[in-house]
This record gives C-alpha cells, structure tokens and sequence, in this order.
C-alpha cells in the first residue's frame, strides 16, 4: 500500500434537519489522536446549546486505528453510522464530528442511525478527497562535491526537502515516496560517499 484516500481539507457546518432536529457535520484531515479533543471542545463552545457532539475518526494505513463515540446517544447510533461513512468512502486520517441540537420530537434509535448517517455522508460529499502518498523520511550525508549530484536526483524524483545543511559536510533529511524509495536509494548508491539513513 503506497498511498490512501484522506480528505483535503476541513469541511464545517454541513446542515442536516430531521423532524425539527439540527445535525451540523464537520469533516477534517487528522494526523494524530490528540487533534480530535480540541475539536469536541471547539464545537461545545461554539454550540453551547447542542445536546450531543458525536464523532468518528480513523488512523493509520497498515493497521488503522478508529474511534466511534456516542457521546450519550443510545449505544451505536451514532459514533457507528459516522465511522460507517468512513469506511464506506475508504478514507484514513479523518475525523467527522456531528453536532446536534434537539428539536423536541424524539427519532428512536432507527431514526438517530440514519439521521447520523445522513449528516456524516453530507460532509463528505462536500469534501475534496484526495490521494495522498505514503513517504519516509531519509536522512543524506555526504561530502559537499556531491551536492549537484544528491541534488540532481531530489530534483528527479520531484522530492521534498525537510531539512539541509550545506557545509563542507552536506545533512540533508528528505520525504520519498514509499514506491519511489529502492529506486532512489539505487540511485545514490551509485556514489559510494554518500551515508543513507
């Protein structure tokens, strides 16, 4: 697996309306757990009349993690149809967050799957999902006379630079693209100086 499907960029207030009913889904591009508690937080204040601020998120590629919270909700009514949306677009490194406010006609458990599912589904389809490549960051070191030849090869392969030192000793930390990385590798080989990590 060299790449996955993520969306692009936050999509906010995405409005779904269920028999009086207020459900705003959020959708946005996640790198790590500890963005996902800031956003709740977030969208309390900014809700502060809301009842519920359900969400669903998943993590990782090889072996992704998720999170499906009710937050109150009856058992899997909602956290669940959320991550389902998830899933069902293929998507990682997603969080949707679906806020809602109570309008006075109870939905049942039925009526909350498919209200939550509705809204999380919404916010995707207002999302630009991309392909996103899976890198590794490898570290360059080498003497200063091969930087033409070091830098020739980045330029190749269209690579990201993270980080350069050129001194008379070159530090170079650069993201490859996990399909492109033998074949970039076998190609500075070529010049024994040159310290791949």
């Amino acid at each position: 697996m060299n790449s996955y499907k993520t969306v692009a960029k936050a999509v906010e207030a995405v409005l779904h309306k269920e028999r009086k009913s207020k459900f705003f889904a959020y959708a946005y591009p996640l790198s790590s757990e500890e963005e996902v508690k800031p956003i709740v937080e977030r969208l309390r204040k900014e809700y502060p009349t809301a009842n519920h601020v359900c969400y669903a998120w998943q993590l990782g590629v090889e072996n992704p993690h998720f999170r499906a919270n009710d937050d109150g909700e009856p058992n899997n009514s909602a956290g669940q149809p959320i991550y389902g949306q998830i899933q069902a677009y293929d998507l990682t490194n997603v969080g949707i967050f679906v806020v809602r406010i109570f309008g006075g006609t109870k939905l049942g458990v039925g009526g909350l799957i498919t209200a939550y599912k509705t809204a999380a589904q919404l916010a995707l389809e207002e999302a630009k999902i991309i392909q996103k490549e899976l890198v590794k960051s490898i570290e360059l070191q080498f003497d200063y006379k091969y930087l033409s030849f070091v830098m020739s090869a980045i330029k190749k392969f269209n690579l990201n630079i993270l980080s350069q030192e050129s001194n008379l000793n070159c530090n170079y930390i650069i993201e490859v693209p996990l399909k492109d990385v033998e074949l970039f590798i076998t190609q500075l080989e070529q010049q024994h100086q040159i310290t791949i990590n």
